[in-house]
């Protein structure tokens, strides 16, 4: 696996999550910050949207509208073109704990993971559930008995959503129907053993990969920010690891995506650790850039 330079485009975050390309800018949710911001490439950053509940996955609807993740109050928040904030959809009676990931597909159609428990407080690891939330706002679940639903993709067909399970070690597949509901579910890649659920304190150990924040190329592998292994993989369907990269010493790697002009800018998303108070009272994240062979392909 050949070296890949990295060069530093944003320093002073908190904990950057749910990495973008659009409009020929990075879009990055800031957790502790609680801000969604755009970053050119020149590593400018500008404050796009404020969220108390804390920010995550992002992705836009057919009319341009922004929508956001507000992890903690478990909404999807919509920012419309000429900058109006409103309440999309509400999803705490569908979540089990608080929201993370999204993926928005072409028809505006929006799915939603959350963690399941409390990881911050050490709780114990239980299945979560996937929500779909269609164009007017409603919400369903589109798949449960998830291992924390984190980050997804969706194929260049639109047919396909892959999603990550975090604490199953697993990227799992859907068929998407016509009506959006999801079938076909089968493993996509199994990259390392699933732990078998228990206390967090025994599950976490076991976790010999965690897939993240991640963005899909045009060859339908998948590059998987790892957010126990400090490093960034391209993984094959199947499970094989085709490619590593590192994180810089002292960090971890918790979400990635592929953009820039020609989609083969790789950005990533680092920090020391995904710990809430530490990250909250500190500014030690960091955005790391560098090049890869194949481009982006799909969503988000």
């Amino acid at each position: 696996m050949a070296g890949r330079e990295l060069s530093t485009l944003l320093e002073g975050g908190a904990f950057f999550e749910g990495p973008r390309w659009h409009d020929g800018r990075w879009w990055v949710s800031d957790f502790y910050r609680r801000t969604v911001s755009t970053v050119d490439a020149g590593g400018h950053e500008q404050v796009v949207l404020e969220v108390p509940g804390q920010p995550s996955g992002t992705g836009w609807m057919p009319d341009g509208s922004l929508l956001v993740v507000s992890r903690k109050d478990y909404r999807i928040l919509r920012r419309s073109p000429a900058g109006e904030i409103t309440e999309h959809a509400d999803l705490s009676g569908l979540a089990r704990f608080h929201l993370n990931d999204m993926v928005v597909d072409a028809h505006g159609r929006a799915y939603v993971g959350n963690f399941g428990f409390d990881l911050m407080a050490g709780a114990d690891p239980v299945p979560a559930a996937l929500v779909r939330v269609d164009p007017d706002g409603s919400a369903t679940v589109a798949a449960d008995e998830l291992r924390f639903p984190n980050g997804s993709v969706i194929t260049p067909d639109g047919k396909t959503l892959i999603v990550g399970e975090t604490a199953a070690a697993r990227y799992t597949a859907f068929t998407i129907e016509a009506d959006g509901a999801l079938g076909d579910r089968r493993v996509w890649a199994q990259v390392a053993p699933t732990p078998e659920l228990g206390p967090l304190a025994e599950t976490l150990p076991q976790l010999e990969f965690a897939p993240d924040g991640c963005a899909l190329d045009a060859e339908e592998h998948i590059w998987a920010a790892d957010a126990v292994g400090a490093r960034c993989c391209r993984v094959a369907s199947g499970g094989k690891i085709v490619e590593e990269i590192p994180a810089p010493d002292g960090l971890g790697i918790f979400a990635c995506m592929l953009g820039g002009d020609d989609g083969r800018t790789l950005l990533l998303c680092t920090a020391p650790d995904f710990n809430e108070e530490a990250r909250s009272a500190a500014r030690e994240a960091v955005l790391f850039t560098t090049t890869v062979d194949i481009p982006h392909a799909g969503l988000p």
